[in-house]
């Protein structure tokens, strides 16, 4: 059975840069890319308008509503957010399963686990159901059981 790559991008600094040029190269290379935005707030910023002129090649997501980073929301917004986010979560693995594109990204995946909002082992189960896709990953921080099913780890910080 071909089961894709897991590649985590880690640190605190120029994750998404680098995750959407390793995009930008599977694109380039014929590869569907399906990026998927988690905990960065509703709004595009500048640089990602860019990204959606390579649709249907690279496909950017992002299921929140609100304007800012979750991290700054009330804790009323911060409810009805998570719900937004675990439907992405939901979307991603439909993604995985139907074999939808060639590249999975989950951009601020890993923050899932540093607010709470999902356990380590579902973020695992998730990365178990790929098959033949490869899976991106990115966050500030890296849980150990994640790691080990890493098949290529950078951690990057700020300059």
């Amino acid at each position: 059975m071909n089961t894709g790559r897991i590649e985590i991008i880690y640190g605190d600094g120029g994750k998404t840069a680098m995750a959407l040029g390793k995009g930008l190269v599977a694109a380039a290379n014929q590869k569907d890319v399906v990026v998927i935005r988690f905990l960065k707030g509703g709004q595009m910023p500048e640089g990602m308008e860019v990204v959606r002129r390579l649709e249907p090649e690279m496909s950017v997501f992002c299921f929140e509503k609100s304007s800012c980073d979750f991290a700054h929301l009330p804790k009323e917004a911060r409810q009805e957010e998570q719900l937004n986010i675990l439907n992405a979560f939901h979307y991603a693995r439909k993604v995985l399963t139907t074999g939808e594109c060639d590249m999975l990204i989950l951009d601020g995946a890993l923050g899932l686990l540093d607010q709470g909002i999902l356990l380590e082992q579902e973020l695992i189960k998730l990365l178990e159901s790929r098959s033949g896709t490869d899976v991106l990953l990115t966050g500030k921080t890296l849980p150990q059981g994640l790691a080990s099913m890493a098949d290529q780890i950078e951690k990057v910080s700020r300059a």
